[in-house]
């Protein structure tokens, strides 16, 4: 009798690993194409990288057809009503993909990504009843991690001579921040990436204040230009 249960366990532990096996497998695919994809963005912030940012959008969104094909060999391989046994596998790469799929969506629109948008674009649910899907803490964690690649930008942006992108980048962020500041963060990972949130907002404040200071914050128009400005002035 005890044989026989020995022997079961061997054949639920050779398909365990099966499983585990085939999820690493596809898991590692994806992985490839989130480095192509970070390579490609980090063109963004090396000289001239403002004038590229359309063909860096460009490169990342065929890559991305690439994760979707990805996804999908993964999905069916995850055992259905399973998806938090397995999800260590690719919970890192789709917290990277979460960031990524922000920053190109930030980049074409100056807008944020939202987690349907997000799970649409590589392909899966983005409500855990319906199946695979985006969890909602790894959408925030890519969202944190935005914030920092757009303080960095937002320096980069002040040496390759573009003074108004800062600004922009400031008021995102700070939306960002208020959104953040509204939930209750219980996961531990998740709340030490928001405590660096400060930081990142502070930086980029620093850079808006430097260029005020400077004097070359850009002036908002209200439909008056300098000229007039000037003119009235003579008056």
């Amino acid at each position: 009798m005890a044989h026989h249960s020995f022997t079961s366990f061997q054949e639920f532990l050779n398909k365990e690993q099966d499983i585990r096996e085939q999820i690493r497998i596809a898991t590692k695919e994806i992985e490839q194409y989130v480095r192509d994809m970070l390579i490609t963005l980090q063109a963004i912030h090396s000289e001239g990288g403002l004038q590229r940012i359309p063909e860096c959008c460009e490169k990342s969104r065929a890559l991305l057809e690439n994760v979707r094909q990805g996804y999908d060999k993964l999905k069916v391989n995850v055992p259905k009503n399973e998806y938090y046994h397995y999800n260590d596998h690719w919970r890192y790469v789709t917290q990277q993909l979460s960031f990524l799929v922000a920053l190109v969506v930030y980049l074409e629109s100056e807008r944020l990504v939202t987690r349907e948008e997000f799970a649409d674009i590589i392909g899966v649910k983005s409500v855990r009843e319906e199946g695979f899907h985006v969890d909602l803490e790894d959408y925030l964690t890519g969202l944190l991690h935005l914030a920092s690649e757009l303080a960095r930008l937002a320096v980069n942006s002040v040496t390759n001579g573009d003074y108004s992108r800062p600004i922009r980048i400031s008021q995102f962020v700070a939306e960002l921040n208020s959104g953040f500041r509204l939930l209750n963060l219980k996961n531990d990972m998740l709340r030490k990436r928001f405590d660096s949130l400060k930081y990142d907002v502070k930086k980029i404040e620093e850079v808006v204040y430097d260029l005020s200071i400077r004097g070359l914050k850009p002036v908002e128009h209200s439909g008056t230009s300098k000229e007039d400005v000037d003119e009235s002035n003579k008056d």
